[in-house]
């Protein structure tokens, strides 16, 4: 029974890195990260030029209403684990701004994470209140009649409770009286627990769960059939391994970092299916907007007539967003994008103040309009762009290569690529139209990554002589335009990433290209782009991670979570290979929900179905869905597996063994930037 263990939901994120250390260059950091090189320091400079660095606005924005801060906010689980630590942003502030950037940060990113790190209980306007920096989200209040309406209950119930004790103790305790979810993202919902922790039965009972529609499904698939890839990817992406300091990991534009901690999900009561809904909670007049497809497949923004506040939800951000998100997702729309943007300037052009789930708010009328319109076309311009590119034949490289936001776009800090970019979301538009043949012929069948790199190392006289002319190229970078040096760089990325994986245990490959990474994470805006090059330098030194996040954390949301969800995981670890030839059908019944679902193997495929309870199958296995859920989650040992009430076997328990001896136990953990 202990191969039960193979319905391992897909969260996997990396936490420590195998001893696998490369000797580390004179002058590195503690975790191996060189100093900035003439060209990455150069081309920093020169982002000065570009931006209005003495506007301020932003900051005053960032600051205003500012009620209390919690100068040693950090959050820790029941174990002591730390979930959240501002504290450990401390090396940037805003006198390191005034002071200029490190060399080794982008002074534009640079300065967006010192926004980012303006935290604290803060007064939007009379009656809202947010609690910014206490999670990757923000949490607003809006004061009611009788209580208080909480929108976006953060990430983690450790992250939502400090958030909410926190406000508690400037602003007094009121009873709550709905919470709304802007949409299906977990950052913005998985915190309720830590909400409904300081409520009362009666409390609970009454609270009323607002949510677009679609919210649930969204909610708990998310990422479950692609989960385990995107998890391994997404600790690339929020830099998980990475030292918060001036050579690491500062932020993720969007804001800090995710928050791990415990997270939970509760049904919602009421569904916002359309826009020009209009809801009276606890007297506050609510106007929603629907606008699913644009940052979320479940979403809503609303209004508030009362007090002229819009909110964004994630609509709109104080930076450019992601049409595809390098953790791996489906393509965003960029047209409904748009529009949707559009749509919001019309309906709620009275807004006297913006907020929204992420950065700091914006008030009157004229500075929202303009915010709304250059953030719409912005979308726009990156698919008509795009479009207009591929049209002519232009490869995604070259699509990317050749776009720039025009000047009346790309003066405003608010539209930079501190999250998405415009070069990976033109490719993205390139993606959701054409999809991933660019219609060159040697792109239709290429070899296998490692395949390819041997035979280029072949050709180009091995990888000694390949490291050397890449050493002697990188050396020579800071002789020429920092322009040219710095294409250099992403030349000499791909050369030698061709070498490692021809040779992944070859020692200076490694280094040198860890090196060369270093200097593009330090040049990128992105905070992501940054993330994935310094991590991808990391592991490069240090290996790739032995371990996941343990995921008991995600006990609350998979407890609200479909079963059928757990059975498409299943199909898509099915080894076709070791299925061939096998024909075998299994039940597995749900003795507290009546329900039984019969999972078959023909052809090498597998396939579920609700059936009836009583359908014949080669073994029946019948449990409980808390206790599937802490199979799950490693709760149940095996002496409760096999001994327990809630589980039982009928049937050939070889056919059962043999059933999930078929699927495969990824672990998350797989080489990304070695073979």
């Amino acid at each position: 029974m202990h191969r039960l263990y193979l319905f391992v939901f897909p969260l996997i994120l990396s936490l420590s890195a195998c001893d696998d250390s490369l000797k580390l260059e004179q002058g590195s950091n503690d975790q191996g990260h060189t100093a900035p090189t003439v060209v990455t320091a150069t081309a920093n400079q020169a982002v000065l030029s570009q931006r209005p660095f003495d506007n301020h606005a932003d900051f005053e924005d960032a600051k205003r209403g500012l009620i209390a801060q919690d100068a040693a906010l950090i959050s820790k689980d029941s174990q002591g684990n730390t979930v959240w630590d501002m504290p450990s942003y401390q090396f940037i502030n805003a006198k390191n701004v005034s002071e200029g950037a490190p060399d080794s940060v982008n002074p534009s990113l640079w300065r967006q994470a010192t926004l980012n790190n303006i935290h604290g209980l803060f007064k939007v306007t009379e009656g809202i209140y947010q609690l910014r920096g206490y999670d990757l989200a923000n949490m607003t209040i809006i004061e009611g009649d009788s209580g208080w309406i909480i929108v976006d209950p953060l990430t983690a119930k450790e992250t939502a409770d400090k958030a909410l004790k926190f406000a508690q103790q400037h602003l007094g305790k009121n009873p709550i009286k709905a919470i709304l979810y802007t949409h299906s993202h977990i950052d913005h919902f998985g915190g309720i627990e830590g909400i409904l922790a300081n409520l009362s039965d009666a409390e609970q009972k009454a609270l009323r769960i607002i949510a677009p529609e679609g919210f649930m499904e969204e909610a708990t698939s998310e990422n479950i059939i692609a989960g385990i890839a995107m998890g391994r990817r997404a600790s690339y992406m929020y830099g998980r391994a990475l030292a918060r300091n001036e050579r690491g990991h500062v932020g993720t534009g969007l804001g800090k970092g995710p928050a791990f901690g415990r997270f939970s999900l509760l049904s919602p009561t009421e569904i916002i299916s359309k826009t020009g809904t209009k809801l009276n909670i606890d007297g506050v007049p609510f106007e929603f907007q629907s606008v699913s497809g644009s940052e979320a497949p479940a979403e809503m923004t609303f209004y508030l007539p009362d007090h002229k506040a819009f909110c964004g939800a994630e609509l709109l951000s104080r930076n450019m967003h992601n049409l595809y998100t390098l953790r791996g997702a489906k393509v965003r729309d960029a047209n409904l994008w748009s529009d949707y943007i559009v749509e919001a300037k019309e309906l709620f052009a009275e807004s006297d103040v913006y907020f929204a789930s992420h950065h700091w708010p914006m008030w009157g009328q004229e500075n929202i309009q303009l915010f709304l319109t250059q953030q719409s076309d912005t979308y726009k311009y990156i698919h008509d762009q795009s479009v207009r590119l591929f049209n002519q034949g232009y490869t995604p490289n070259e699509v990317a290569e050749e776009i720039s936001l025009p000047a009346s776009l790309n003066t405003a800090f608010h539209n930079q690529g501190y999250y998405g970019t415009v070069k990976h979301n033109a490719k993205a538009v390139y993606q959701a139209y054409l999809g991933w043949y660019t219609g060159n012929p040697a792109q239709l069948d290429p070899l296998p990554e490692a395949q390819s790199a041997k035979r280029y190392m072949e050709m180009m006289g091995g990888v000694e002589t390949v490291v050397t002319k890449a050493q002697a190229a990188f050396d020579g970078a800071a002789t020429g335009s920092v322009e040219e040096g710095t294409k250099t760089y992403r030349w000499i990325a791909e050369l030698l990433n061709h070498a490692v994986f021809a040779e992944p245990n070859n020692t200076e490959a490694k280094s040198l290209l860890a090196k060369v990474y270093d200097q593009l994470g330090y040049q990128a805006e992105s905070a992501p782009w940054r993330d994935v090059y310094l991590s991808a330098a990391y592991e490069l030194r240090h290996g790739a991670p032995e371990k996941g996040i343990d995921v008991a954390i995600m006990e609350g949301v998979l407890l609200k979570t479909p079963v059928e969800n757990f059975f498409d995981s299943m199909a898509v670890s099915l080894n076709g290979s070791k299925a061939e030839g096998k024909s075998l059908a299994i039940k597995i019944t749900f003795t507290d929900l009546q329900e039984s679902h019969l999972l078959s193997i023909n052809n090498s495929v597998m396939r579920h179905r609700k059936v009836a309870i009583d359908t014949p199958a080669d073994a029946t296995l019948n449990l409980t869905q808390p206790l599937l859920v802490d199979i799950i989650t490693g709760k149940a040992g095996l002496k409760a597996l096999l001994f327990g009430d809630d589980l039982s076997v009928e049937g050939s328990e070889l056919d059962l063994v043999e059933f999930f001896s078929l699927l495969d136990r990824p672990d998350g953990s797989f080489s990304i930037v070695t073979p």
